[in-house]
């Protein structure tokens, strides 16, 4: 679980930004909008939070922010190439900035640990590496990692809580790649955990990570995960009774490219395709309808429920850049309740997404103050995140009447790639 996210000169985000799921001292909704950790730092952490923001304001920033840091852990080892530039984009409408390092830092719950680990990052070279591991309630720091000007040179610091070959990866790790990420490649156990976590308990959905329809599909295969899916669409409020995929065999063209003798061959070859058939019933008849006969948010739903299913189960954070735009409000807010309820979400998982749906933000139930959060640009056009319990809010206050009258920021005014390297 994610406990806090910190972004600096990404983008624009210029000054440090921090995204806190740490729940506040509020009591209302614990037993379904929290977990508790048993951390005396952290004693509950939220299952969800929303972001709002203007367009242009800076909020799809901060999810690529996460997305970038989670790219650069996950390929830094393996993809990027030796001497290899990175295309971080630091704050670029003044010079100070343009020329400092890209910050990232995560904190996050491995099995009841918790973990902070950072790095600074320019387009050339990684400048600043850490790991603080809570054990206890102090902090072990595992490693440390800095560039010397001077010297040109990498300087490392170990603390006594990472055992392994620490200078075996030491030498193995380039300027441009994190000491993290080559540690796991070369088999370190105390930090293969940290690199799974980036792996496969962060999952982000945006313009440049679009969902896997295959997931879905796969799961409608199986009869259990076709009961599990139609239960997740009737949850929403999408009557399906049954959904079957029939697999068949269809003509097809396959290009194939001979390099060496410089020729192309276009094959006919044949390939699977899988149709979606879905079920429907009422006191009058039944009827049986094609994946184009459904709605566009029952179709985005239907995608979108294999990995949810996936991630509820698993305990897995999962990030949305502009959820509302695939899926109408009323199944956004169920979204959220099967994140929120003990029952369907019971290892953990968590949900964060950002939106322009203002209906939410009084959805009766729906979200405390603490998992509400505002983006908006300053007169020097940088982001900065806000979060609503910094405002002081009268009792039943209308939340989305004081957004939209411009009370809480990240509202506009109104007048008359993921690429790593370069």
């Amino acid at each position: 679980m994610i406990i806090e996210f910190r972004v600096k000169n990404f983008r624009s985000l210029r000054d440090e930004q921090v995204l806190s799921l740490v729940a506040s001292k509020d009591k209302s909704l614990v037993d379904t909008h929290t977990i508790t950790t048993g951390i005396k730092a952290a004693p509950a952490l939220l299952r969800s939070a929303v972001i709002y923001g203007a367009n242009a304001s800076g909020k799809s920033n901060l999810v690529k922010a996460l997305q970038y840091m989670r790219a650069v852990v996950m390929e830094s080892a393996t993809v990027i190439q030796p001497g290899q530039a990175y295309a971080v984009q630091p704050f670029r409408l003044d010079t100070e900035s343009t020329n400092q390092p890209t910050e990232f830092e995560v904190t996050f719950l491995i099995d009841d640990v918790r973990y902070q680990y950072g790095f600074a990052m320019t387009q050339q070279r990684i400048v600043n590496e850490y790991l603080l591991v809570y054990k206890a309630f102090k902090p072990q720091r595992w490693f440390e990692r800095h560039f010397d000007t001077e010297s040109g040179e990498d300087i490392y610091s170990f603390g006594s809580g990472l055992k392994g070959s620490k200078s075996v990866w030491e030498g193995a790790t380039r300027p441009n790649a994190l000491f993290l990420s080559m540690a796991a490649q070369l088999n370190s156990e105390a930090l293969q955990p940290l690199f799974d976590w980036f792996r496969d308990k962060l999952v982000i959905f945006n313009e440049q990570a679009q969902l896997n329809q295959q997931i879905s599909i796969q799961r409608l295969k199986r009869a259990e995960g076709r009961k599990e899916i139609c239960d997740f669409l009737n949850a929403a409020d999408i009557s399906i009774d049954a959904i079957e995929v029939v697999t068949r065999k269809v003509q097809g063209q396959a290009v194939r490219f001979d390099l060496a003798a410089g020729k192309t061959e276009v094959r006919d070859e044949e390939r699977e395709e899988d149709q979606l058939l879905f079920s429907h019933s009422t006191e009058r008849g039944e009827a049986v309808f094609q994946l184009t006969d459904e709605s566009s948010g029952t179709r985005n739903l239907l995608f979108l429920a294999g990995p949810v299913l996936d991630i509820l189960k698993k305990g897995v954070t999962l990030v949305i850049d502009e959820l509302d735009t695939s899926l109408h409000t009323l199944l956004v807010r169920e979204l959220v309740h099967m994140f929120h309820r003990p029952e369907t979400s019971s290892s953990g998982a968590q949900l964060i997404f950002t939106t322009h749906d203002t209906s939410l933000l009084d959805a009766p139930d729906l979200f405390r103050r603490d998992q509400i959060w505002f983006v908006e640009k300053d007169g020097e056009q940088a982001s900065i995140l806000v979060g609503l319990s910094e405002y002081k809010l009268r009792k039943n206050e209308a939340r989305e009447r004081g957004y939209l009258s411009g009370r809480y920021g990240g509202v506009p005014f109104l007048s008359g790639g993921l690429g790593l390297a370069s």
